[in-house]
């Protein structure tokens, strides 16, 4: 095997200002008492930029401005609202470069993921939610819905730019108006998609963009004025933003963790099914709500199986992001690798038995190396918790009914994945599964087209495609 000689995406396509404001009102504005804090780059450490923790005075402020900007932007034809979307789209497009690197600095995922899926993948929504602007009579809501108003959204951290597109893109699309709460860790690129709205000449109050943590989300999520709060995060702070909201008449969308089965059968395409359950659970540093954390693979190829995905492991090149070549990028912080150090020694304390390849990590930064956990029971900790890192459950099954009994036995419900040459099983499957998404001889693929959202403790509501308009509609 060769090496590959380094090839580093150049980090000067990006100005990071060394500190940051609200965007309040189309305008930059300072903080009424929030206090400056530092984001990190997760692989390196270094001090990026400042920004300030929006207090309650802050978000008040947003939504006031949101709400004077809702009569004329809910007024404008829809048509008209397609053409700032598109705008929007092809600004993105055209800053792509800038925004998958500054991405990549903030978060810490590889420059590849960035580039190749976030980007495309934020762009491609903003383009699709333009085309229903003007069909909403269309959608199946009636023949003249109507927006709901201001909507509180609070976004994650794993994908920052996506999780804004499949947010601000429907929202805008039903006529209502926004103010978003990025995640503490990743706020630049949401930013800078500050920046492209004053390019694109949105009127002034349309998006509002908030930057702080737990205490600036609750302020938005209790804000009296607010329609409808869409969360992306935890199960556990989606808890608490249901109890919240409950008898206030706001909408609420919660999109929440994930503890997916990925499931392979005897007469799968093994090599195929190895790159997905590499991509199941590796990418992103396996920072996806719907990763495929738990690999149930049938009894008579566990052993072919396990050696393969193994040996495609010591493939894998982890290190800096920038590098064009990397797979394995940084742990977002410094308290998810804790989590993730946590739970990795709670599963070999419970009996399994742990396997990562040789991997040398960088001596600054978050990182963790991709790990494989076999022996594994389902009362394990790291088989029923949501682990949000590079680490893969292996369990076995003999029979399609034992293996939905498990797949389902968790209090989740996000996704997963089915590899079999059968279609008749895969709908089988399907059809039993209780999972919001079940991929097909695939994993984490999306398409703005198609909706996205989950079960039980994984949340409720739908986001992309045609249901993904129905959360922004009174209807």
């Amino acid at each position: 095997m060769f090496e590959y000689a380094p090839a580093p995406e150049s980090r000067a396509v990006v100005d990071i200002k060394p500190s940051h404001r609200l965007f309040v009102g189309g305008e930059w504005t300072d903080s009424q008492g929030g206090t400056a804090h530092k984001t990190l780059n997760p692989a390196s450490e270094e001090v990026l930029s400042e920004v300030v923790w929006a207090t309650e005075a802050d978000v008040d402020r947003a939504v006031g401005a949101a709400r004077k900007a809702f009569g004329v932007w809910s007024a404008l034809p829809g048509s008209e609202r397609a053409k700032y979307l598109f705008r929007i789209a092809r600004i993105i497009q055209e800053r792509s470069r800038e925004l998958a690197v500054l991405e990549t600095l903030d978060n810490g995922k590889p420059i590849r993921e960035s580039r190749d899926v976030d980007l495309p993948l934020v762009a491609a929504h903003f383009f699709y939610y333009a085309g229903w602007a003007d069909k909403l009579g269309h959608a199946g809501h009636g023949l003249d819905p109507r927006p709901l108003g201001v909507a509180g959204q609070i976004i994650p951290w794993n994908f920052p730019l996506l999780m804004l597109a499949w947010k601000i893109a429907p929202a805008l699309a039903c006529g209502n108006t926004v103010v978003l709460k990025p995640a503490e860790t990743t706020p630049l690129t949401a930013l800078l998609f500050a920046e492209i709205c004053q390019q694109a000449d949105l009127p002034p109050g349309v998006v509002n963009i908030v930057t702080g943590a737990g205490e600036t989300g609750a302020a938005l999520v209790n804000h009296p004025d607010v329609n409808k709060i869409a969360f992306t995060g935890s199960t556990e702070v989606g808890r608490r933003i249901a109890r919240s909201v409950a008898g206030s008449g706001k909408r609420l969308t919660l999109e929440l963790g994930g503890k997916a089965a990925n499931i392979v059968f005897d007469d799968a395409a093994l090599d195929q099914a190895v790159e997905g359950v590499v991509n199941g659970i590796f990418f992103n540093q396996g920072h996806v709500c719907c990763a495929g954390s738990r690999l149930l693979v049938q009894e008579s190829v566990a052993e072919e199986l396990l050696e393969a995905l193994k040996r495609r492991l010591t493939t894998l090149r982890l290190g800096d992001p920038l590098d064009k070549n990397t797979d394995i990028g940084a742990i977002n912080s410094a308290a998810q690798l804790a989590r993730i150090r946590e739970l990795s020694e709670a599963g070999e304390a419970e009996g399994a038995e742990r396997w990562s390849p040789v991997c040398p990590l960088p001596e600054r930064g978050y990182w963790f190396p991709p790990t494989i956990f076999t022996g594994v029971a389902q009362s394990h900790r790291i088989a029923r918790e949501e682990v949000f890192g590079p680490v893969l459950s292996v369990l076995t099954f003999r029979t399609p009914a034992e293996a939905v009994e498990k797949a389902n036995n968790t209090p989740y419900g996000l996704s997963a994945g089915v590899w079999t040459e059968k279609g008749s099983r895969i709908l089988w499957m399907a059809d039993r599964l209780r999972a919001g998404v079940v991929w097909a001889n695939t994993f984490n693929r999306f398409d703005p087209t198609s909706p996205f959202g989950g079960y039980k403790e994984s949340g409720y509501g739908r986001e992309g495609g045609r249901h993904g308009l129905e959360a922004y509609l009174d209807v």
